[in-house]
């Protein structure tokens, strides 16, 4: 039986996952709390945010994010294709930076706007 803290939402349900059991979960307010639970244990994934680095900017690093979660196996990954961005000056929310990081399916994204 392993024990989580749903992060769905604000609530931070107290959630138990029964791995014996097909992982049934209980603590949860919600569908989606138990949805968390079984991907938790069976299949996580996490939304990767970083820096790199820009060049002819205000500032010396743009803050980037993948648009959809990745594999957790594949985070350390993701961190080292992101060692050797450079972007250029401007930059705007949105504009894309690594297409389909890793073949996970996701992209790397810019979350500012830097002019130069």
């Amino acid at each position: 039986m392993k024990e989580l803290i749903c992060i769905v939402c604000p609530q931070g349900c107290h959630l138990k996952v029964d791995e014996e059991n097909g992982c049934s979960v209980t603590g949860n307010s919600c569908p989606r709390g138990a949805e968390y639970g079984k991907m938790e244990l069976t299949h996580p994934t996490r939304v990767v945010t970083s820096t790199v680095r820009c060049q002819g900017g205000l500032y010396p690093r743009c803050p980037v994010k993948t648009d959809r979660a990745v594999p957790k196996e594949l985070v350390f990954d993701v961190m080292k294709a992101l060692e050797g961005v450079v972007l250029t000056a401007p930059v705007a929310v949105g504009q894309i930076v690594i297409e389909n990081v890793c073949g996970a399916g996701a992209n790397v994204v810019a979350t500012r706007n830097l002019a130069n």
